[in-house]
């Protein structure tokens, strides 16, 4: 029994540690339904969240490079903030303000942040990378230069408008990105279609 019990508190310890908790997302997403079954990473993912207004929100995985990130936007964008603010970026939720509140939202409490982001506009998007009102073509550049390895997903909203997600893909675009995965629900493939005979052909011959 006393080694049964020793097992038992190593494997409890084990998976406390090794476990990754799922960050909060800022708003509920019910995202469309899809036959794909391409698995998305476990890490290095920069994803883009749109909710059924077509706001915008902002964030990548890794904590290290969420610090290397603000520093950089930072340092470019003349945001002014203090190595307390950079901390609390890095540990924080995701992003769906413009930068000019940036400073305040990050000096704010974690329930004074969520009640924020309940009402917040969103990153301010433009379809010209170019443009200065596109601020999340800054967040996109930045985020690949501190970390080239990340992979981008959009999570839309079905019932958010395309030209809110047209926006996110001509500034991906702008930068010479094409390749990039959309988040949906998988769904039974529909019988008589070209994709289930496939399927079919598949399934037999293995």
């Amino acid at each position: 029994m006393t080694a049964m019990c020793d097992v038992a508190f190593l494997l409890l310890t084990f998976f406390m540690l090794a476990t990754k908790f799922k960050p909060e997302e800022p708003v509920v997403v019910k995202t469309p339904s899809s036959i794909s079954e391409i698995p998305l990473p476990d890490v290095d993912i920069m994803l883009l969240t749109v909710d059924p207004k077509g706001r915008i929100f902002f964030s990548i995985d890794n904590k290290l490079k969420r610090k290397e990130l603000i520093e950089s936007v930072n340092d470019e964008r003349k945001l002014g903030l203090t190595p307390e603010d950079i901390n609390a970026f890095a540990i924080g939720p995701s992003i769906g303000i413009p930068f000019s509140q940036l400073k305040s939202f990050l000096n704010m409490r974690p329930d004074e942040q969520g009640e924020m982001m309940k009402e917040a506009q969103g990153v301010p998007v433009d379809t010209t990378v170019m443009s200065p009102t596109n601020e999340l073509a800054q967040w996109i550049k930045s985020a690949r230069y501190t970390n080239p390895k990340l992979r981008i997903c959009i999570k839309a909203d079905g019932d958010a408008a395309y030209p809110h997600v047209k926006k996110i893909i001509s500034t991906l675009e702008g930068y010479k990105i094409f390749k990039f995965n959309l988040i949906t629900n998988l769904k039974a493939v529909p019988p008589g279609t070209a994709a289930f005979e496939e399927r079919n052909k598949v399934a037999k011959a293995d």
